[in-house]
């Protein structure tokens, strides 16, 4: 198991890291409503821009769902921090 000399350094570089993670996670979400605004509110046949964005938003969010867990078990597991 690494030391905290080791540790020390990587700090500022995980922080870095998880902070673009959530400003990801957020843009994903807000892309999400905003397709899903369009869809719900749509007269007719659902707009398949829309509706390709909202696919697209869904995978992103899967993506970082799983990049969270990673992360998750990298804490847990004493690698980080």
């Amino acid at each position: 198991m690494a030391g905290p000399a080791y540790r020390k350094p990587n700090v500022a570089a995980w922080r870095i890291q998880e902070q673009e993670l959530v400003e990801r996670w957020r843009a994903a979400n807000e892309r999400l409503r905003v397709a899903h605004a369009g869809l719900a509110g749509g007269a007719g046949a659902p707009d398949e821009a829309l509706q390709r964005e909202a696919d697209a938003a869904r995978t992103e969010i899967e993506s970082l769902r799983r990049q969270v867990a990673r992360l998750k078990r990298e804490f847990l597991s004493g690698k980080r921090y």
